[in-house]
């Protein structure tokens, strides 16, 4: 299993498009992308400019897939305006096992 986690810091005034931005790509991940086991957004307590997603991929073809899809890309192109600094990201192998 394949995951990703990425920390994404806001834009002051931006913190609601960016959530909606985020969860439009939750949405679409649920609906078209079976290799992406799940997609989580959540909002820091302490700092609400700060989110975090947390993706479970099947395989590397479905973390490729995922990122080239044109819902990634309507992201990207949204991100200057409502991102401040880098996104935080780490690509890992899941080392837990189900069941």
């Amino acid at each position: 299993m394949i995951t990703s986690t990425a920390i994404i810091r806001s834009r002051p005034g931006q913190e609601t498009a960016l959530q909606d931005a985020l969860l439009e790509v939750a949405a679409h991940v649920a609906a078209h992308e079976p290799g992406t086991l799940s997609f989580h957004v959540a909002r820091s307590f302490e700092d609400t400019a700060i989110f975090t997603t947390y993706e479970r991929f099947v395989d590397e073809a479905a973390k490729d897939t995922h990122n080239g899809s044109e819902t990634v890309a309507g992201f990207f192109a949204k991100a200057p305006d409502l991102i401040d600094g880098d996104v935080v990201l780490h690509t890992c192998r899941e080392v837990t096992q189900d069941g």
